[in-house]
């Protein structure tokens, strides 16, 4: 009776996590993959309106195609690269300034250490080379790719400023080289690193196009992007490059508003997503503390193993859909 009586809880148990599981894939999908495919749904839409238009405002449209090879061109320079190209890259968007070969004995390191502290928590010898291998080859990528994120975010933050003295100085008489250089002189890094780096391409002798492609590279942002599509444009078509990049300065502050807002406005969603998700392991942490045989039997026993990777699904995919109603791209 009372194996009957197990089997039958085994059988609700499960119903129950494919009930949630399905719950929480309708959830993601209504979440994440319906917005994105009305979004092209949209833009296909409104792609199809354009080429129906007539041709009454062909310098216009000239002018738009000519923007938007641009934009394809600088979106597909990612070309095949090898592993030790994508490190230097990677290396070069951090910004840090270290030799290939000090960077792969930095990730042996990490190797070596995470295997250690899963020896030291008593981890089965199974288990120790992939813990190893995630510590060698995916913890420095992890490290480079905050570093490149915080550096981005302050070019980002300083790169509106840059573009008024440049405004400012083609309209006082200065050259474009010369507003380059004193943004190259006064502001902090990234922003006056990557304009020196541009202004060293010039002496060089590099061109435009070449120029702003390495920079892109280095520093890969819409903001930049904008930047270097506006002056590719205007050296091929002429025109006020003043007005074009205070219209550019313009709009790169309405993003950063736009984008300070919604950070504003997500905060609260964010603060009670962080209080929630850390309330059962701070609650397990208190048990284990109190009293530790309660919660032993979670790892212990066949149902409280199952129950524990229920709870980490489910959890896993309520985090899963948090994170996406709450960062919002701008």
């Amino acid at each position: 009776m009372q194996t009957m009586d197990g089997n039958m809880l085994f059988v609700v148990l499960g119903a129950i996590l494919m009930v949630l599981t399905i719950v929480g894939v309708g959830a993601t999908y209504a979440v994440t993959i319906r917005p994105q495919m009305k979004l092209k749904k949209r833009l296909a839409a409104i792609g199809s309106l354009e080429g129906a238009r007539t041709t009454s405002n062909a310098a216009e449209n000239r002018r738009q195609r000519r923007i938007q090879e641009k934009v394809k061109k600088l979106r597909n320079r990612a070309k095949s690269q090898s592993w030790t190209d994508q490190i230097l890259l990677s290396m070069l968007r951090a910004g840090v300034q270290v030799s290939k070969t000090r960077y792969l004995v930095g990730c042996a390191v990490m190797g070596l250490a995470s295997a250690l502290v899963s020896l030291m928590f008593g981890l089965p010898g199974v288990g120790i080379l992939p813990v190893a291998l995630i510590g060698a080859l995916g913890l420095p990528k992890l490290i480079l790719k905050y570093m490149a994120y915080k550096r981005q975010k302050k070019f980002t933050s300083d790169f509106a400023d840059a573009v008024d003295v440049v405004v400012r100085g083609i309209r006082s008489g200065l050259p474009v080289s010369e507003c380059m250089n004193i943004i190259a002189r006064e502001f902090d890094d990234p922003v006056g690193e990557e304009f020196r780096m541009i202004i060293e391409g010039e002496r060089l002798g590099l061109t435009l196009e070449e120029i702003l492609r390495r920079g892109l590279e280095r520093m890969p942002t819409s903001e930049f992007k904008f930047f270097a599509i506006v002056l590719q444009i205007q050296r091929q078509t002429g025109g006020n490059l003043a007005d074009t990049l205070g219209n550019l300065s313009g709009v790169l502050r309405a993003r950063k508003n736009m984008r300070d807002k919604v950070q504003a406005l997500a905060s609260e969603a964010k603060s009670s997503a962080g209080i929630i998700g850390s309330l059962p392991f701070f609650v397990a942490g208190m048990l284990s503390i109190l009293n530790p045989d309660y919660l032993m039997l979670l790892f212990t026993e066949d149902l409280g193993n199952y129950m524990l990777i229920g709870g980490l699904m489910w959890m896993s995919i309520g985090i899963a859909v948090m994170s996406k109603m709450i960062n919002f791209q701008v």
